[in-house]
């Protein structure tokens, strides 16, 4: 049984175990080594007003040189062992951080692909970025100020065994930061979120003008995507500024206050000191411990934007991995032979409230090929999708071997599937690399064998480095027909048992053409299952069944030769004129038999079943497209 990784505590209401939680729960032991580091970082924080009252109270009265080198010395190591203590501190925070990103790293990038394919709002989503912010709160000096906050009171209860109206003035300027730091959370919140949001939103625009950098070039929509551009970064730095304003005021304002409470305790233990309540020891070590009791406070002012990302952050990732949560437990099925089933299918995109495909019924045995056909969005695209299991329908089942796509292992059931989308992009990487779909233990005899396969093994020794030549932003750009040739390549890596192209010969030439109907042939000789997504007629010479769409419906299924004859007869008829005698049309050969025959070249100027021209048959010219 193959499982997915289980997520023991942290569950909200939902009774959905955050995958979030779970990571900081397995830095638990971590995060008490934190507490205790500060336990004793904090306690070594009263070296310096501890010193400063035996300077003041035994040293200066007694005129003691020794008594002041040993005190002296005792405070040089107290503060070097508090350094060590913070350092040791710190670096079990950033290895915390650390490990937090890499116990999430991989899961999180596996389901915002998946999440991608999906649709939806979680596919605008920036999980890795939300997951890299949580890590750098987590390494920085957050953590730290929040564990050293606690101690506030265990200084203001020092100060008042010094002396109850010190202990007061402690109590009042603690209370006053306090107030000051929660009424700054509240102010900054909603342009904080904002300014994130919107953000977010021009990092994704912007990426998109990058995408699609030559089309606005050549229509001159550089000056209007420009300025669309500006509009979202001028309302992200005001959200941005109106925080960062409320931020600064209120930083302001706690450190002239806590400088003002500090002289104020100084002046107070003045008072006492004259009147001889109290020592001028304790004067000025009275104002120093305050200053370390609100200094926390301060700082959490000063790391409140970070808090509140973060904060955002985990909530984010928490709503994302509810999203996309997996508890399915498959069961390992052998290796599939290639059988399709399509048993009455209604699907649409995820998410969509309206099927862009209903009432589909059909089966391919390995072997066989189907050319799949029909006008402009009438369904092509949509049903590559569900056949290769990206896209789950809403109704009916898509079954191979007898098993939907939620019965296979998602990484099982994925090398033995070959799929060449409509539009073709290649990662950043080798030719090789991109036919080997990223294998590490590929060899280079299925490499090759892939590209003789797909019939670009030539065209790739003639790039100048070969297989090694390197693709992707930056490096060696390839035409269009050559990316999808090699992409073609990548779909038969592995000898997969269903093979489904969309749209395999939009970009090709007349020799790519004939590369592509001879490794459809090859394909069916060895008895996988073939299914082509067709917008020209070159890309169905080589299949013996035909599906014809008409607005998503399934408009006819059988042998190629019958239906393009009924097809033929029903233009006929809508064109007015009387339909031509028809020969009966023959019994198809056995499959075995199938295989064996040529391609026949295709008929001529027959249209799509709806009469659109958005599929014509005609006789291949050679020219490239």
């Amino acid at each position: 049984m193959a499982k997915q990784p289980q997520i023991s505590e942290a569950a909200d209401r939902t009774g959905f175990r955050s995958p979030v939680g779970e990571a900081l729960l397995h830095a638990k032991e971590a995060f008490v080594g934190v507490g205790a580091f500060s336990v004793f970082v904090n306690l070594l924080m009263l070296t310096g007003p501890i010193y400063m009252l035996q300077v003041y109270d035994r040293v200066l009265a007694s005129r003691s040189m020794s008594t002041l080198v040993a005190i002296s010395i005792l405070m040089g190591a107290l503060y070097a062992f508090m350094g060590i203590l913070d350092f040791c501190r710190s670096r079990v925070l950033v290895r915390v951080g650390d490990k937090f990103e890499s116990a999430l790293n991989e899961t999180t990038f596996k389901s915002w692909v998946r999440a991608n394919v999906k649709g939806g709002k979680m596919a605008r989503t920036t999980p890795l970025n939300d997951l890299s912010t949580l890590k750098q709160f987590l390494s920085g000096n957050g953590p730290g100020t929040f564990f050293d906050m606690p101690f506030a009171p265990l200084f203001i209860i020092v100060i008042w065994y010094l002396h109850w109206t010190l202990g007061v003035l402690a109590i009042v300027g603690a209370v006053i930061i306090a107030i000051a730091a929660l009424m700054n959370n509240a102010r900054m919140k909603k342009p904080l979120v904002e300014s994130i949001k919107i953000r977010r939103q021009e990092q994704i625009f912007a990426a998109q003008a990058q995408r699609n950098a030559e089309a606005i070039e050549a229509m001159g929509m550089g000056e209007n995507i420009r300025q669309r551009w500006l509009s979202f970064n001028e309302q992200g730095r005001k959200e941005s500024r109106t925080a960062n304003d409320r931020q600064g005021g209120s930083g302001a304002f706690t450190k002239a206050f806590r400088m003002f409470i500090q002289s104020a305790m100084l002046g107070a233990g003045g008072a006492l000191a004259i009147q001889q309540i109290i020592t001028p020891g304790a004067m000025i070590a009275g104002s120093i411990i305050l200053g370390r009791a609100l200094a926390p406070i301060q700082m959490a002012i000063g790391q409140w934007r970070s808090f509140g990302s973060a904060r955002d952050a985990y909530h984010r990732l928490n709503e994302f991995y509810l999203e996309t949560e997996e508890t399915i437990q498959v069961t390992q099925l052998p290796e599939p032979k290639g059988a399709l089933a399509v048993e009455g299918v209604i699907a649409g995109p995820p998410g969509a409230t309206k099927a862009v495909v209903t009432g589909l019924n059909f089966k391919v045995e390995p072997g066989q090929g189907l050319g799949v056909i029909g006008p402009s969005a009438s369904g092509k695209s949509t049903l590559a999708k569900l056949l290769v299991g990206v896209w789950a329908p809403q109704r009916g089942s898509i079954r191979i071997d007898g098993a939907t796509f939620e019965q296979w292992e998602r990484e099982t059931i994925g090398k033995h599937i070959g799929y060449l989308p409509q539009a073709v992009e290649l990662f950043d990487g080798t030719i090789a690399e991109n036919i080997a779909r990223f294998d590490p233990q590929a060899s280079d005899e299925a490499v090759v064998a892939a590209a003789e396969w797909a019939g670009v093994h030539d065209l790739i020794l003639r790039l100048q480095d070969g297989y090694e030549t390197r693709v992707g932003l930056g490096h060696a750009v390839l035409s269009g027909g050559q990316m999808q040739r090699v992409a073609l390549a990548r779909a038969l890596y592995g000898d997969p048992k269903l093979i489904v192209l969309d749209e395999p010969n939009a970009s090709l030439d007349a020799e790519g053409d004939a590369a592509l109907t001879r490794a459809i042939a090859i394909a069916r000789k060895k008895g996988k299952t073939v299914i082509v997504m067709a917008h020209r007629p070159s890309a169905i010479a080589a299949v013996d069944l035909l599906l014809a769409l008409r607005d998503g419906k399934q408009a006819d299924f059988g042998p190629k030769e019958e239906v393009l004859a009924r097809m033929t007869e029903q233009r006929q008829q809508q064109g007015g004129g009387a339909a031509k005698p028809q020969k009966p049309p023959q019994k198809p050969a056995p499959a075995q038999a199938q295989q064996k025959t040529a391609p026949s070249a295709a008929p001529t100027s027959i249209s799509s079943p709806s009469g659109q021209r958005g599929f014509m048959l005609t006789k291949p010219s050679g020219k490239s497209s």
